[in-house]
């Protein structure tokens, strides 16, 4: 009996498969949870609002939920909606939004990496070059395209009110969305990668002409701040550049100064 290839259908399936599985045991680890909601605390009480803006598998969602937090979830990859719905599933207060945010409402076209969907990007040009400027993205592929609905910060902020904290984790597109920001938010993440620290300085750039915020950084998957004493913009950018190499992502956290 011969055995028959799969067809294209049949190969993107099991991509999809391939890249959910993962991201489910990457961001499902037993313990992750304790981990996460010790780190979030500080920035966020019972009552509060929080957007979480690429919520992925839900991992962060449910940290924020965990805390007593609202929760309006942003996530615009199909194959990931019905893991997240199942991630929160029976915990009150949260809305989930399947949708990308960026500078102006309207639609986006999403570069999708099937294996690898956590590095799912709207930037083309982050997509292009950034498996020449970092070892750790030389494997991806990104193999589909979609087009998403797109949404600002300031619509949300209209529609829900202003979070206490804001997550943002969108591969290459951080500095797009908080274009689409008009209000300082008392706290926020966003994420950096090794050789595109162009939109980590853009972000900086974007949330000084909001109000005067200091910051810290988490190193990849780490629940733990680098620094004991915040920093100024132009010091933790300065750190990066000189340390940002070895590191490949993480995490810069602003607050905003009293």
């Amino acid at each position: 009996m011969s055995i028959r290839p799969p067809t294209a259908a049949g190969s993107a399936w099991i991509g999809r498969t391939i890249g959910v599985l993962r991201s489910l045991f990457i961001y499902r680890r037993p313990g992750r949870q304790r981990g996460l909601q010790r780190m979030y605390g500080p920035f966020v009480h019972a009552g509060d609002l929080v957007f979480d803006i690429g919520a992925h598998v839900g991992d962060r969602t449910r940290a924020f939920a965990a805390l007593g937090a609202r929760v309006i979830a942003l996530e615009p990859q199909p194959q990931l909606l019905p893991w997240l719905r199942r991630a929160v599933r029976g915990r009150p207060g949260i809305a989930i939004r399947r949708e990308a945010a960026g500078p102006a409402p309207g639609s986006a076209r999403l570069q999708v990496s099937r294996r690898h969907p956590t590095v799912s990007s709207a930037s083309r040009s982050w997509v292009r070059s950034l498996g020449q400027r970092n070892r750790s993205f030389r494997h991806v592929r990104w193999d589909d395209e979609i087009t998403v609905p797109m949404i600002t910060l300031d619509q949300l902020i209209e529609e829900y009110g202003t979070p206490r904290f804001c997550k943002i984790d969108v591969e290459g597109l951080e500095a797009e969305v908080l274009r689409g920001l008009s209000h300082p938010i008392p706290a926020l993440s966003f994420e950096f990668v090794a050789g595109a620290l162009e939109v980590t300085a853009d972000c900086l750039q974007q949330l000084a002409s909001l109000g005067t915020y200091e910051f810290n950084l988490i190193r990849g998957e780490r629940r733990t701040f680098e620094f004991h004493d915040w920093q100024s913009s132009t010091e933790i950018l300065t750190w990066l550049e000189a340390h940002g190499e070895r590191l490949g992502s993480g995490d810069l956290y602003a607050r905003l100064c009293p």
